[in-house]
């Protein structure tokens, strides 16, 4: 459908939206549009969305999905509201599935305690830069690609800061302790005996190459699986663990807000439920008529 390209072109080069974001965009626009098989030009409606959550359903796809698959009609239809194409955005008059809210998984203080305290990294090249990769996921709570995208000209050590390139292109700032700048000093160095001066990004593999997603993925994982049983080892959960422990040491929720890169304050709420479950263990634990 026409339509459907030319929001893809919109939230692609107007909205900014991520590439992964655009691509399951469209991947999700282009599944509904082929279930509800109708002429060019006809738009489907609630009834067409109903049925679709009703057919996905019965194929035992997760509500979480159905609900990601539905943000993509609703952004979709509020651009063709947005354009005069339609009145209104039939998104709206279907209730949407009830999904069970998780809790984001974090690992414990002691443990990232052992990890950056005991764990030898070692003092090479690919030691200190995974030690970094490490440190700069749990001391700032960045996204993985936002880790991989930074470049040499994002760093300030000077005044201990970081520039980051969130989602949308927003860009946002974040205060370096003094560990992390030590380490960053430590990889620079040996950075520098790479030969590769002329690679703008920050983190690169031994050849001199720009670190990849996968790649700092695995890095990640690796290092947990020494110090966590949980079934979850990757960047995101540092993130999770930044935030849930800047939480508990009482930072103010709007600054973590800030530090993340969040849009708005209900998505850092939900950390918020980690620490209470901590008070509650705390007060059962504590209290004496508990």
């Amino acid at each position: 459908m026409k339509q459907v390209e030319n929001f893809i072109r919109y939230i692609t080069t107007l909205k900014h939206y991520s590439v992964h974001t655009v691509t399951s965009y469209k991947k999700d626009l282009q599944q509904f549009m082929a279930f509800c098989s109708l002429p060019e030009g006809q738009f489907p409606d609630h009834h067409h969305i109903r049925e679709w959550i009703v057919d996905m359903m019965s194929k035992g796809i997760a509500a979480r999905s159905v609900n990601r698959k539905l943000s993509a009609l609703k952004s979709f239809y509020h651009y063709l509201v947005r354009e005069n194409i339609l009145e209104s955005n039939p998104v709206k008059k279907v209730i949407l599935p009830r999904t069970d809210k998780k809790l984001p998984v974090f690992v414990h203080e002691k443990n990232m305690d052992m990890l950056l305290d005991n764990i030898n990294f070692g003092d090479n090249f690919e030691g200190i830069r995974n030690r970094l990769i490490i440190e700069m996921l749990y001391f700032t709570g960045m996204r993985v690609n936002e880790l991989t995208q930074l470049k040499c000209s994002d760093l300030n050590l000077y005044e201990s800061s970081l520039k980051v390139l969130g989602k949308r292109n927003k860009e946002r700032i974040i205060p370096l302790i003094p560990e992390m700048v030590t380490t960053l000093n430590e990889y620079l160095t040996k950075r520098s005996e790479l030969a590769a001066e002329n690679n703008e990004y920050l983190l690169l593999t031994m050849k001199g190459a720009k670190v990849y997603n996968r790649m700092a993925y695995r890095i990640v994982h690796q290092y947990l699986t020494l110090v966590t049983t949980l079934d979850k080892r990757s960047p995101h959960v540092l993130r999770h663990t930044f935030a849930t422990h800047m939480l508990n040491k009482g930072a103010d929720l709007n600054a973590i807000k800030e530090i993340l890169g969040h849009a708005n304050l209900s998505a850092t709420e939900v950390y918020t439920h980690n620490t209470f479950e901590k008070l509650k263990k705390i007060y059962k634990q504590a209290h004496p008529r508990a």
